[in-house]
């Protein structure tokens, strides 16, 4: 359920990152190759994850602490297309927010404020400083009126090693549940960020593909925008669960080592 041929004709690629480009601090096989190989042809390439605590610029330096150079301008996180979503909705408003830096420093850049008494919205993302403390924040400024948002809807994520831990829409869960309120999610699957994306790489649908670990973000975003999908099995999804869900990857891989041309032997 592959055509390896067709994925390396398209023109721009949209590329997961947790789970097909690493685990946590460990590269995966094949990414410095696979990155090389879009360079090499011209390929317009952009980093598009779920992730909301780092900024693109942390994103370039972890990669090139890894081994793999690629420039801030390749990445786009959940937290920029929440940030820029919300500058939609409500221009100069303020934030209750639970997450990291890469996330409050989108919003403020946005023209957002921190506040935690009355705020239009409560942001969450992931991040270390999700606490009791800061539940009960969340859950009192929800039940006041303020309007819920999760910059993504993962529930689990790998990092080194293979390790699962809870992603933002599990941190998520408890506010919902104790609030009765359901929070919008801004990273995909949601087609907003897609087409973020594609705006960004100045492609066209028929001409992309999208690559990632996830059935239930990644492809079905894929899915949902109509661009080629490729489910890499290097992260969280496995090869049993994928006839679970009612849309399909169009193709299948053990990880992004696959898509490059070998070399050509002389």
């Amino acid at each position: 359920m592959k055509d390896v041929a067709q994925i390396r004709s398209k023109g721009a690629f949209i590329i997961d990152m947790d789970g097909v480009i690493y685990h946590g601090n460990q590269l995966l096989k094949g990414a410095l190759e696979f990155v090389e190989w879009m360079e090499r042809n011209h390929k317009a390439f952009l980093f598009l994850t779920n992730s909301s605590e780092r900024s693109p610029l942390e994103l370039s330096q972890k990669l090139s602490r890894l081994g793999i150079q690629v420039d801030p301008e390749h990445f786009y996180t959940s937290a920029l297309a929440t940030a820029s979503f919300l500058a939609t909705q409500h221009p100069g408003g303020s934030v209750f927010v639970i997450g990291e830096p890469g996330l409050i420093q989108a919003l403020y850049d946005q023209g957002f404020t921190m506040n935690n008494v009355n705020p239009d919205y409560v942001v969450v993302g992931e991040g270390r400083g999700y606490s009791l403390e800061a539940l009960e924040r969340a859950v009192k400024l929800v039940e006041a009126g303020a309007r819920l948002i999760g910059t993504n809807p993962d529930l689990s994520g790998p990092i080194e090693g293979g390790v699962i831990v809870p992603a933002c829409g599990a941190l998520v869960a408890p506010i919902e549940l104790a609030t009765g309120k359901k929070a919008y999610f801004v990273g995909k699957p949601n087609p907003l960020m897609m087409r973020h994306g594609l705006r960004r790489l100045n492609a066209h649908r028929e001409d992309s593909a999208i690559i990632g670990d996830r059935m239930d973000t990644d492809i079905q975003a894929g899915v949902e925008s109509e661009i080629e999908t490729v489910l890499v099995l290097s992260g969280v999804t496995g090869l049993e669960e994928i006839h679970r869900f009612p849309y399909q990857p169009r193709h299948i891989l053990e990880g992004v080592f696959e898509i490059p041309e070998p070399p050509v032997s002389l």
